[in-house]
């Protein structure tokens, strides 16, 4: 049993990798029906291992036909039981995609879908780790399960013009469909793609770089940046700490402080960061909250994963190097 197991999770893997690496190919015009097939194939291959480890590998086979196995929708409603549960409902629709693109797509779908792609994936991660203990990141990188988006935003005018009128209401009947799911449920189910624009003198800071032409026919309006900082910055200190602690003990690093190894990364040892490397004040790594007489923060995947870095460079003696240096730079 245990050598089935195995060989369902490494094809899992497997599958899981394709459909990462054919989407993100910028060459595969159809990378749409290349990563739904792939991504249901490593979920319906993870779930069948999960349910012979809980309840038998009889678990796994039609009762009135053992030669045959279940499909990954019944693996989906054996695991996940509740139906209002968002990362069932986000599997349940890409399923849905799956079985469309079998018989017909447009390129359209991939605008309308991409979000809960994005959420597949860090789904199928946390449950992979969860299940079995096997952290798909160190098969392939955590920023690799970023999805690369190159298309524009859905344009119904443009999908009316482009196909018939029953091709173009069903793609934005699916679209208002999926936009007011997500709206109503967690990143579990979708992670949104938004571009906003702002002006910056630095560079640096931007993701895109535009002119601005005092000739130019199209009149514009300069907004400020907007942001959500449930998406962008979804760390309390305390969870921060937990995510530094499972990091860092995933890559067998040793942090010690005064001394000694230190079991978990504590408010303490964080807080040493925050003032060191004045994190609070950098609005990419943190979110200020004001909307209470004390303001509380949030902080971003960029701010755990520098200070990730910064720990790797010295584990042994970061702590209480960090720790001199605030208490000398208060003296001077």
């Amino acid at each position: 049993m245990d050598n089935l197991i195995e060989r369902l999770l490494k094809k899992s893997q497997e599958s899981f990798i394709l459909a990462v690496e054919i989407y993100n190919k910028p060459t595969i015009r159809y990378r749409v029906e290349g990563f739904v097939f792939f991504i249901c194939n490593a979920w319906e291959l993870m779930l069948k291992a999960h349910l012979i480890k809980t309840k038998g590998e009889d678990s796994i086979y039609y009762k009135d036909n053992p030669e045959r196995t279940i499909t990954l929708e019944n693996s989906i409603k054996l695991v996940f039981t509740n139906v209002n549960d968002p990362l069932r409902q986000n599997l349940e629709k890409i399923i849905e995609l799956r079985n469309t693109s079998t018989h017909f797509i447009t390129e359209e779908y991939e605008m309308v879908y991409v979000p809960l792609f994005q959420s597949c994936l860090f789904n199928f991660n946390e449950k992979m780790q969860k299940f079995h203990n096997i952290d798909v990141t160190d098969l392939i990188s955590l920023n690799f399960l970023n999805l690369v988006v190159k298309e524009k935003s859905l344009d119904e005018n443009e999908i009316k013009a482009k196909y018939s009128d029953r091709i173009a209401q069903k793609l934005i009947g699916y679209n208002d469909k999926l936009s007011k799911m997500i709206e109503d449920n967690n990143s579990n189910f979708a992670i949104r793609i938004e571009h906003y624009y702002y002006l910056t003198k630095n560079k640096d800071k931007a993701t895109d770089v535009v002119a601005v032409d005092k000739n130019a026919k199209i009149v514009t309006q300069i907004l400020k940046e907007l942001k959500n900082p449930n998406e962008t910055h979804k760390y309390t200190t305390k969870k921060a700490c937990a995510e530094i602690t499972k990091r860092i003990k995933k890559d067998g690093i040793q942090v010690k402080f005064k001394g000694l190894i230190i079991e978990k990364f504590n408010s303490y040892h964080f807080n040493l960061f925050c003032k060191y490397y004045d994190i609070k004040n950098n609005e990419k790594w943190c979110f200020v909250h004001k909307q209470f007489a004390t303001p509380s923060y949030t902080y971003s995947l960029q701010a755990i994963e520098f200070i990730i870095d910064e720990i790797k460079k010295d584990p042994e003696y970061i702590l209480d190097n960090i720790k001199e240096r605030l208490k000398n730079k208060k003296i001077s």
